[in-house]
């Protein structure tokens, strides 16, 4: 049997798979692309964190995709820009009024997503595998901060 690092990587790129397929109905609607939805849901389920900045960090998406991305999002009328008081170079996002029923459905799919992936999933064992899998991604940023430091 494979590595569970090997199980790891591939069970990424097939949820990937699967992820961005839910969302084609949407994106075929819409016309937006699926860097665009990430952006988008980034902001509807992160409050707070609210710049193209927090977005490539938090996301993982390049920052010059996010600002075109941002870009399109405010053209439509989906995303609002407001400069920082403090800071006139940060630049503060936000989903307007008519980019919120997107932001809903684009949730919609990404729970359900997550639905399908906790499918047979008793509340107790979703309960321990959400703290299992906060321990996991703790370490993994971990990891990644020695390897910056290296």
């Amino acid at each position: 049997m494979p590595t569970v690092t090997t199980r790891l990587l591939r069970f990424s790129r097939q949820f990937e798979r699967f992820y961005e397929h839910q969302f084609a109905p949407l994106l075929e609607r819409t016309g937006l692309t699926m860097r665009e939805i990430h952006v988008l849901l980034f902001l509807a389920n992160n409050p707070g964190y609210d710049t193209a900045r927090d977005v490539a960090e938090y996301r993982g998406l390049v920052k010059s995709q996010v600002s075109q991305a941002v870009d399109l999002l405010s053209a439509r009328g989906v995303l609002r820009r407001t400069p920082d008081a403090a800071d006139r170079r940060v630049v503060h996002l936000a989903i307007t009024e008519a980019g919120v029923p997107l932001a809903r459905e684009a949730q919609t799919i990404q729970a359900a997503c997550g639905r399908r992936l906790l499918a047979g999933f008793s509340p107790e064992d979703e309960t321990r595998f959400r703290r299992l899998l906060e321990t996991v991604l703790k370490n993994g940023a971990h990891l990644m901060e020695e390897e910056t430091k290296t």
